[in-house]
């Protein structure tokens, strides 16, 4: 990969990582097969300090190391925390997943819960997509 990734942060689940040259993208690599939703909130807490500090955004959530889905930490994320996010100016994501076609469901269908339940939320007006490496997430 040609790009330097530097780590800025390690937490127990996770750790965040910027990219040398741009620093208007952060990564969150999850580094353990689960993140309680106490840690999680922790984490993604510690993202939403440093968007408004660095000018973030776009946001790489790493998720490939993750082999339990856990749907509330999903709903958080997208309903409190994103809503949060969108007002600061990040706005683009990118989300790697496991090679798990049962996690890959779940987020799926995770998703669509939580648009149907919350159909105006901010994540709807958002860049989300999913790549399969670091280097795709950066580029596009």
């Amino acid at each position: 990969m040609p790009y330097q990734l530097i780590t800025e942060t390690e937490f127990k689940h996770a750790k965040l990582l910027t990219v040398a040259d741009l620093p208007h993208i952060l990564i969150v690599e999850a580094s353990t097969s689960y993140i309680p939703i106490e840690d999680f909130k922790q984490i993604f807490e510690a993202v939403g300090s440093l968007v408004p500090q660095h000018n973030i955004t776009k946001l790489i959530f790493d998720k490939r190391n993750l082999t339990v889905f856990h749907q509330p930490s999903m709903e958080w994320y997208f309903v409190e925390w994103k809503e949060q996010m969108y007002h600061l100016g990040l706005k683009t994501h990118r989300k790697i997943l496991p090679d798990n076609a049962i996690f890959k469901h779940s987020v799926k269908i995770g998703r669509e819960k939580i648009k149907q339940n919350f159909p105006q939320g901010k994540f709807t007006m958002m860049d989300i997509q999913y790549a399969n490496s670091i280097e795709e997430a950066i580029l596009n």
